[in-house]
């Protein structure tokens, strides 16, 4: 079986939020399943949904290539999380390292643990627009256009009066 292109989105709220990220990314490319291919820019943004008072994030996103499984893969962002100290208590609350699988390959899956593709991340400017940097030309199937014909239809969304 041949490396599938994989996308996943970073973000933390929590402690020292760049460093969280970069040791994500250290993690990914210390495991010999993994092939980092390209890491996005960090970008900052205000928290979307969740509890009130939240601060803001740092998000951003990377490309891989692995032959695992979705759900292996899945396991060891999980544990990249743990390791950070992410803790699960309130939904969409604060965390000091979130990472979420956004597109395996052409991979689809609809369970309780694992979407594929990610169901809500042609609605996230956050995820968007570090993910633009990466692959603007992946169609994202639930909005039926490009990752940057999508983030441009959410960016003039956030700027119409």
């Amino acid at each position: 079986m041949s490396a599938e292109r994989v996308f996943v989105a970073l973000g933390s709220n929590l402690g020292d939020r760049r460093a969280h990220l970069e040791a994500a990314v250290a993690g990914l490319r210390g495991d010999p399943d993994v092939e980092v291919v390209a890491v996005s820019r960090w970008v900052e943004t205000e928290p979307v949904g969740g509890p009130p008072g939240q601060g803001a994030y740092l998000n951003g996103a990377l490309e891989l290539r692995t032959r695992l499984e979705p759900r292996e893969l899945l396991a060891r962002l999980q544990r990249l999380e743990r390791l950070a100290g992410r803790e699960r208590t309130v939904r969409d609350g604060p965390r000091t390292l979130d990472l979420d699988l956004l597109v395996f390959g052409a991979r689809r899956a609809a369970g309780r643990e694992l979407e594929l593709p990610h169901p809500r991340m042609h609605e996230r400017l956050f995820v968007l627009e570090p993910l633009a940097e990466l692959a603007p030309e992946l169609v994202l199937a639930a909005a039926g256009r490009s990752v940057a014909e999508q983030r441009a239809l959410l960016e003039g969304a956030h700027a119409a009066p």
